[in-house]
């Protein structure tokens, strides 16, 4: 009797145990079990050999074309023995050469016209693909009669992921004893579940997946082992944020007539009926008992930040305190300004100016003077300050608070769990904060689904009536030259009607930089070098500062104080060259211009995000996009997507297309592959819905899932997969 958890050795044996865990990690039954193939072969059909890329490990059926022998240049005092094979393809065209050196005994079994599996890593020798040493498994030459022949050409033989010293067929003969024991095995899907939804049970799908029949029975088997996927990922969520609700909160009501109203009252602008209604869940949240946990993700200059502080008022006014957690200090400073500058006397309680009904607000980063930052910790650990805005300060032990009602994330996808946690266990006794997190990036709802799956999402769709629209064009700067010469010289416009512009490139310096060539007459994409470039070009004359995220944190509060300034200052900056260091969270409603250098080089996210920075005040704003690509051209499409619309929710839907699915999952920070093995949150988004549904009405009904052990089972082996790895740091 097997269980998922089961030991592989006493199945398998020591040897190949061993090398299944040293290739894949894999150790027990269920983790052989989710060795799914990548793909199929039917014997009959050899590989196309160009869909193969050097330094790839590879599984090819192919057939034997020519084999030769001879001697290779002395090693030593010996001659090497090299024996050539070459391998053909299904296009009759392609060719691959498998060469062995003092192997002679190849040439026996290799003879012209015999057919097998050839695998090991492609590597490249004189221009010509090849593979040294590759271990080979041949297809049987003589069969019985010529019905045996077409059934056996059509066999269906799976491939696996697989690696030079454990290829393909030999993880194939061991999954064969694996599922001897397969019907022994719980199934976390229930019975009703797979007959109200057409499922085939699990030991059926994982003999389709690995011994399938015909097609028909893969795409059975798939479809199953999809949904299983999306089923116990969507209840995992689920759990957890039930887990979280049960925790205990101090409920945040708000006085009438305090500083949210104050703050409305202030605002040169009506908020939208999407801020009024974000700001009614919120409060909704925040009266509760248990800790709110909300995503709010909104639209470039949708007006999260207002939200956001109606919410931190909202907790002072109910006698706590709030806090403001920002990825950077550039970000956190702006923050921090733009609360002052909102909130006047009212953010200056305590000081001169100050108003006795309103609240102290302090800044606390890594950056501070000594003197600045025992006045700001004293602030937060006396109560005196009702909103403390810092970067990763803000969890140092040395930072206390008198009460903390509220966490705001801000950017979240910058911060791991255990730094927001280390903020939140800040709360005093057994409580926890409430906790709303934000993403300027739109998430489109299955996305959401799956990596806020555990969050309640708030989403602000439209622009507040006072935001200028900005207009956005492609410069094709190397089929037109004309039109860069034309960019520079609406810089010099932007500058002499009072405004200021952005010029943003890829990189800090040309150290920094590929092996791109650059065109002729194409401005350097570097940050130090294009500063040099305009000081001495097209833009002589004009106060030019840098920006990146290597300057010391005082010279880049400096550049960014001096910009924000504005050209009729003395000491003002026309145009800050930076890096994309000003993406997210930068408010300069002076600056109306943005150039962006090698645009091509962003994502569509990104691009986004960046041009969100002009346009924030009276006159509107213009971003041009530079772009060495030709017209015409899958880089030139993609920012042409970008120059048609403002809707972030689209282009992010763009941007999705043009991802792996690996980057939408995080999989990638954490330098494992994707976190999920079929189920894919671009595409599958109807079956993920459908999983949530079923997984929401059996946690309602059995919260501790005592009558579903198999999936209770299943949530546990969660916990130490990529997956669960994944949700930890979600």
């Amino acid at each position: 009797m097997v269980d998922h958890d089961s030991d592989l050795r006493p199945i398998l044996g020591d040897r190949t145990t061993k090398a299944l865990a040293s290739a894949f990690g894999i150790r027990t039954v269920e983790g052989a079990l989710r060795h799914y193939p990548r793909r199929y072969f039917q014997r009959g059909e050899l590989t196309d050999f160009a869909e193969l890329a050097e330094g790839e490990d590879v599984t090819v059926m192919a057939e034997v074309k020519r084999v030769d022998t001879k001697l290779g240049r002395p090693r030593g005092s010996k001659r090497v023995r090299l024996t050539e094979v070459l391998i053909g393809d299904a296009t009759g065209r392609g060719t691959l050469r498998a060469t062995f050196f003092n192997q002679p005994w190849h040439v026996e079994k290799l003879k012209v016209g015999a057919r097998g599996l050839f695998a090991g890593r492609v590597n490249s020798f004189r221009g010509t693909l090849q593979l040294v040493h590759p271990d080979y498994e041949l297809l049987p030459r003589a069969l019985i009669d010529a019905d045996s022949l077409t059934e056996f050409a059509s066999a269906i033989i799976p491939i696996y992921p697989a690696t030079a010293k454990m290829p393909s067929w030999r993880i194939a003969a061991a999954l064969e004893l694996v599922l001897a024991g397969v019907d022994d095995l719980s199934d976390p899907v229930p019975e009703a579940v797979r007959r109200d939804h057409g499922l085939v049970d699990f030991a059926a799908a994982m003999r389709g997946i690995h011994t399938p029949r015909d097609h028909a029975q893969i795409a059975a088997a798939q479809h199953r082992l999809r949904w299983e996927e999306a089923f116990v990922l969507q209840a995992e969520l689920l759990r957890r944020r039930a887990a979280r609700r049960a925790g205990s909160a101090v409920p945040r009501k708000p006085s009438p007539g305090g500083l949210v109203a104050e703050l409305d009252a202030r605002l040169p602008f009506e908020l939208t009926a999407g801020q009024l209604a974000v700001s009614e869940e919120i409060a909704a949240d925040m009266a509760q008992p248990h800790p709110m946990l909300r995503l709010l993700q909104g639209d470039v200059g949708s007006g999260k930040t207002v939200v956001a502080l109606r919410a931190m008022l909202a907790t002072v006014d109910a006698g706590a305190q709030a806090a403001l957690l920002a990825p950077t200090e550039v970000l956190a400073a702006q923050h921090h300004a733009t609360v002052l500058d909102i909130l006047g006397p009212l953010a200056l309680k305590g000081q001169i100016m100050g108003d006795a009904r309103g609240t102290a607000v302090v800044l606390l980063t890594g950056s501070l003077g000594a003197r600045a930052r025992r006045q700001a910790l004293l602030a937060a650990a006396s109560g005196e300050a009702g909103i403390v805005i810092g970067t990763h300060a803000l969890m140092s032990e040395a930072v206390d608070f008198a009460d903390l009602g509220l966490v705001v994330v801000d950017e979240q996808h910058r911060f791991g769990v255990d730094q927001r946690a280390a903020l939140q266990a800040k709360a005093a006794g057994d409580s926890q904060p409430h906790t709303l997190v934000m993403t300027a990036t739109p998430i489109p709802r299955t996305i959401a689904m799956t990596v806020f799956g555990d969050l309640d999402v708030s989403t602000l769709r439209e622009r507040p009536a006072h935001r200028s629209a900005t207009v956005t064009h492609v410069v094709p700067a190397v089929a037109r030259p004309d039109f860069l010469e034309r960019a520079w010289q609406r810089v010099r416009e932007e500058v002499a009607a009072g405004h200021q512009v952005y010029v943003v490139c890829p990189r800090i310096t040309e150290d920094d930089a590929s092996d791109r060539p650059v065109p002729p007459g194409y401005p350097p994409a570097a940050v130090v070098d294009l500063a040099e470039f305009l000081r001495a070009g097209p833009l002589a004359g004009l106060r030019i500062q840098v920006m990146h995220g290597k300057l010391p944190p005082a010279e880049k509060d400096a550049a960014m104080a001096a910009f924000a300034l504005g050209p009729s200052a003395p000491d003002g900056v026309d145009v800050l060259v930076s890096t994309t260091v000003v993406e997210v969270g930068v408010d300069v409603p002076g600056a109306t211009l943005m150039i962006i250098i090698d645009a091509d080089r962003f994502g569509v996210s990104s691009l986004h995000q960046l041009r969100g920075r002009v346009g924030r005040g009276d006159a509107g704003g213009l971003c041009l996009l530079v772009t060495s690509a030709l017209p015409g051209t899958p880089p030139a499409e993609r920012l042409a997507a970008v120059a048609a619309t403002d809707d972030g929710f689209a282009l992010s839907e763009i941007d999705l297309r043009n991802r792996r699915e690996g980057d939408v999952l995080g999989a990638n920070q954490s330098g494992r592959a994707n976190s999920l093995r079929l189920l894919s949150v671009l595409t599958h988004g109807d079956l993920i819905a459908e999983a949530r549904g079923v997984a929401e009405v059996i946690l309602a009904t059995d919260p501790g899932l005592r009558d579903h052990p198999a999936l209770l089972s299943a949530l546990d082996r969660l916990a130490t997969t990529a997956a669960g790895d994944f949700l930890e740091k979600a």
